[in-house]
C-alpha cells in the first residue's frame, strides 16, 4: 500500500500525463478538453458535497467526497500551471 503522501504525488503524475498524452476515454482528458468552466464547475460541486457530507454522522461519506475534491483541485491546479511544491511553500509562509 502507498504512503499517504505518495499517492498524492503519484496522483499528481498521472493527472499531469494524462493532460500531455491525450489517454482517450480518460475522465481527466474529459475534463482537460472540456476547458476551466468545466473544472471550476467540477471543483465547486465536490465542494458542496463535502459540506453536505461533513453534517452526517457517517465519516466514510466525508472521506469518499474529499477525496474527490482534491482530486478536482489537482486538476485544477494543472490546468493552471500550480504545482504542488508552489502550494506546500504558501503553507510553510503561513506555519511561521
Amino acid at each position: 500500500m502507498k504512503k499517504n503522501k505518495e499517492i498524492i504525488n503519484d496522483l499528481v503524475e498521472i493527472i499531469s500525463e494524462r493532460k500531455k498524452n491525450k489517454v482517450e476515454g480518460s475522465y481527466t482528458n474529459y475534463l482537460f478538453d472540456k476547458g476551466l468552466d468545466k473544472i471550476l464547475k467540477k471543483v465547486g460541486e465536490e465542494t458542496a458535497e463535502v459540506i453536505i457530507a461533513s453534517k452526517n454522522e457517517d465519516k466514510s461519506e466525508l472521506i469518499y467526497e474529499t477525496a474527490d475534491l482534491i482530486y478536482h483541485m489537482l486538476v485544477l491546479l494543472e490546468e493552471k500551471n500550480i504545482s504542488l511544491d508552489e502550494i506546500y511553500e504558501e503553507l510553510i509562509k503561513r506555519h511561521k
